[in-house]
């Protein structure tokens, strides 16, 4: 496979539930936006987003502060990002949003 998995209908989803960055004091809760992980492992690289599938739903203010913020270091950032993609993936499962096809 040559450069990273892209699915425009994944990341759609974030759209359908609310904010998972939860950042305090910025949040501003209700649908978020697909926000990428900004890790090399998960295929960022320069330019290049990472893979579609390492996404997670953030409202904008949360979105902006996690790629271009300055709050917080490079390890807490990589947290934040991670909890929020936990607890997107969880709540894109249990609405039956993701689901292994039959």
């Amino acid at each position: 496979m040559h450069g990273n998995y892209r699915d425009r209908n994944l990341l759609d989803l974030a759209y359908q539930i609310d904010c998972t960055l939860q950042i305090d004091g910025l949040c501003e809760g209700g649908p978020g936006e697909p926000c990428h992980s900004n890790q090399s492992r998960h295929g960022k690289g320069g330019a290049l987003k990472a893979h579609d599938c390492f996404f997670a739903s953030g409202c904008r203010s949360c979105h902006r502060e996690l790629d271009q913020g300055k709050r917080f270091s490079r390890e807490e950032r990589a947290d934040i990002w991670q909890r929020a993609h936990e607890r997107t993936m969880l709540q894109l499962w249990q609405l039956g949003l993701i689901r292994v096809a039959a």
